[in-house]
């Protein structure tokens, strides 16, 4: 196994903190059923609970250096330059990103899927209600947070406005760079008809779709009603992918007070698949201004 971890993963990712902890956890996961030894005997042997070691393992808490050593030691890790690639990783995996600082109206569940999100390659994401956050306007983003019931006040609502700018910005830099993220978002049609603030909200959200659009980077697709039904009917989703193999995709689905995170191959195949049947029957990207631009009116 190549325990050089940290050096193959810096060099094709941004990294971030929740991204490094996912990693680390992996390899102690991969370690440990090397050594068939069980989340019990992990536990005890850094004084801890198997559940503890579950947590570990699957990035969920960040990391002591003292029990990653022992653990280490427990799965016949000797050689120091193999023990300091992983032990290297702790103070970044523990580090906290950018989006801490909205603690405060940010859901525990969803920080999670931020601190995935800045690292990134590609994002594929269907959605039938709001147009994606990703690439939702200053004043349509504050329409729809306005109707969160836990949006307290004007400064929460002004918070977390600002967040979703925030995590716009690797997407939509004035200038393109080579590594930047790709975003591939299919829009049900009924996102258009349902209007979310002023008429002039809605108008400037449409030409900021189709405005976005036109860059390398984004494609946008929408899924007519004339397209009848379509494989995706069971709601809206994201799919990400990561630019290092040792992160598979994971499938993001989000609900009303949580949301789930799929790994498992069989399931992101599956949600890939119908991403896929999606996009081959909705109009194509090409055709997608044009359809924009038929809603235009409609908010005049």
């Amino acid at each position: 196994m190549n325990l050089q971890v940290s050096e193959d993963f810096l060099a094709n990712s941004s990294g971030g903190p929740t991204v490094l902890r996912i990693l680390l956890g992996t390899q102690l996961r991969r370690l440990r059923k090397e050594k068939g030894i069980s989340r019990h005997d992990a536990g005890y042997a850094i004084r801890a609970s198997h559940a503890k070691i579950s947590r570990m393992e699957l990035g969920q808490v960040s990391f002591k250096r003292r029990d990653v050593d022992d653990l280490l030691k427990l799965y016949g890790i000797d050689d120091a330059e193999q023990r300091e690639a992983l032990l290297g990783l702790i103070s970044s995996a523990n580090a906290q990103g950018w989006w801490h600082k909205y603690g405060d109206v940010l859901p525990q569940w969803f920080g999670v899927y931020v601190g995935l999100e800045e690292a990134v390659s590609v994002i594929r994401t269907f959605e039938v209600q709001f147009v994606p956050g990703l690439l939702q306007t200053r004043e349509y983003a504050r329409s729809v947070v306005r109707l969160s019931r836990t949006a307290r006040n004007d400064e929460d609502i002004d918070s977390r406005v600002q967040m979703r700018m925030r995590r716009q910005a690797r997407f939509v830099e004035p200038e393109v760079p080579a590594d930047a993220p790709r975003l591939w978002a299919v829009i049900d049609e009924a996102v258009l008809h349902r209007p979310y603030g002023q008429p002039e909200v809605m108008r400037e959200q449409i030409e900021y779709l189709i405005e976005v659009a036109r860059r390398p980077n984004v494609t946008i697709q929408i899924a007519t009603f004339a397209m009848g039904g379509h494989a995706a009917a069971g709601g809206p989703f994201s799919i990400l992918r990561f630019p290092t193999p040792q992160l598979p995709d994971v499938v993001y689905l989000e609900q009303l007070s949580s949301a789930l995170y799929f790994d498992k191959f069989d399931d992101t195949h599956r949600y890939a698949q119908t991403m896929d049947h999606l996009a081959t029957q909705a109009p194509p990207p090409t055709e997608t201004e044009e359809i924009l631009r038929g809603f235009l009116e409609r908010y005049s």
